[in-house]
């Protein structure tokens, strides 16, 4: 399996592809990234990649490994990436 990408080798390559400057793409990147932060709590949709989404989680009985006793794990919300269905469809080719 390959090694996943890194923030550089991104840049690298949307620039080599688009002839877009590397600071330029950097910057881009960056202002996407603030704006998902931003709009996370109205649901923040990258088309054909998918959508980041906050989940209430109720309140729910879980165990301790170590023990077995059941403890109470508190209700909170979580942030989740909903992969869109082109995304999945391109990547497992089908």
């Amino acid at each position: 399996m390959a090694k996943a990408m890194t923030k550089s080798q991104i840049e690298d390559t949307i620039s080599k592809k688009t002839g877009v400057q590397k600071k330029g793409v950097k910057d881009v990147l960056a202002e996407l990234s603030n704006l998902a932060y931003q709009e996370a709590p109205n649901s923040f949709t990258i088309p054909g990649i998918g959508k980041l989404v906050l989940v209430n989680r109720p309140a729910r009985t879980g165990r301790n490994p170590r023990t077995g006793e059941a403890i109470e794990i508190p209700a909170k919300q979580v942030v989740k990436f909903r992969i869109a269905k082109a995304c999945k469809d391109a990547v497992l080719k089908k």
